[in-house]
């Protein structure tokens, strides 16, 4: 198939891409042209590559034309993040291309009410991403339904590997926690260290957006989970973590109140965000109609990230062996 990709250097796309190439399809890439992807593959030497400003381009109401120009058989949209910007881009493709994939969040659920959840959990999203997220989502589903362009939404839970920073145990992207862990330092820890953390790596994720492009009709019209199989408490992820280093964790349970006052505005917001929606995700759906099966267990994906962040310099901590 000819694959135009929306964004196909990020996270996702760094490992998407070598995957449909390597499958046999035609893939063209469209990116603001300012990132490399996280890793280097031979297959992007196959990969056409097109430089494009998707939010002027939304503005100018000529981005949906301009990908449907371009033939082809599926559209992987990894940056859409407003509904207005999602059905721009429906409309357009609508009747000219086989296949929409829609990379969401597991964040379209707000805080559990019961977990695993499920894509049709009922729960309120909150915070402008998950309100949008949902919003999608929600257009995707409907629009298949009606019989217009078959759609696909696939929502990653905390992406994680090698090149970027991951979520650590407190929920943010703090890289102070990494070395108080290796160290045996004390941690302040907004609740009880039960809120759950649910991550997955980027591999795995890719995995998912490839088993949608090539299962068309198990996938048409519907919203899939691709996360890890099982999630991470905050208690059992700091144990994971501080044992890469040889230690055992030195966890210090405090309000969140306290917690905010001690921890700089962005990573306590942060925190709030991740740990107060406490989400586990089920891949159940993903599995049964897609056969997605996830190679990484969490605390896997994110001892991957962290062991190229201190290879390359950017935490100045020692993994033990093992």
């Amino acid at each position: 198939m000819r694959i135009v990709v929306v964004g196909g250097t990020g996270h996702v796309g760094t490992y998407l891409i070598p995957r449909l190439v390597a499958a046999g399809h035609e893939v063209v890439n469209l990116s603001r042209g300012a990132r490399r992807p996280y890793t280097d593959h031979p297959a992007w030497e196959r990969v056409e590559q097109l430089v494009v400003d998707r939010e002027a381009e939304d503005r100018a109401r000529t981005f949906a034309g301009r990908v449907a120009g371009l033939a082809p058989d599926v559209v992987v949209d990894m940056v859409c993040f407003t509904e207005e910007s999602a059905r721009h881009l429906v409309d357009g493709l609508r009747g000219r291309v086989a296949h929409l994939v829609h990379c969401g969040s597991i964040w379209m659920h707000g805080p559990s009410r019961s977990i695993p959840l499920h894509e049709d959990s009922e729960t309120v999203p909150f915070g402008e991403y998950g309100v949008q997220k949902a919003a999608i989502a929600r257009l995707l589903i409907d629009e298949t339904a009606r019989g217009g362009l078959v759609t696909t939404s696939l929502h990653p839970g905390h992406i994680s590997g090698p090149g970027w920073h991951p979520i650590n145990p407190l929920g943010n992207l703090d890289p102070s926690v990494w070395t108080a862990l290796a160290s045996g330092a004390p941690l302040a820890v907004p609740g009880i260290g039960a809120e759950l953390l649910h991550h997955v790596h980027a591999d795995d994720v890719a995995q998912g957006f490839q088993l949608a492009i090539e299962n068309r009709d198990a996938a048409a019209g519907q919203a899939f989970h691709v996360t890890a199989a099982s999630a991470l408490t905050v208690r059992g992820f700091a144990e994971y973590a501080a044992g890469w280093f040889g230690r055992t964790p030195s966890l210090e349970f405090v309000s969140w109140d306290e917690f905010r006052s001690r921890t700089a505005p962005e990573y306590a917001e942060q925190s709030w965000d991740h740990l107060s929606r406490s989400q586990f995700a089920s891949v159940d759906k993903a599995r049964r109609l897609l056969g997605y099966a996830p190679r990484y267990a969490p605390e896997a994906a994110v001892r991957e990230a962290v062991e190229w962040l201190a290879r390359h310099g950017e935490l100045d901590v020692e993994l033990s062996a093992g």
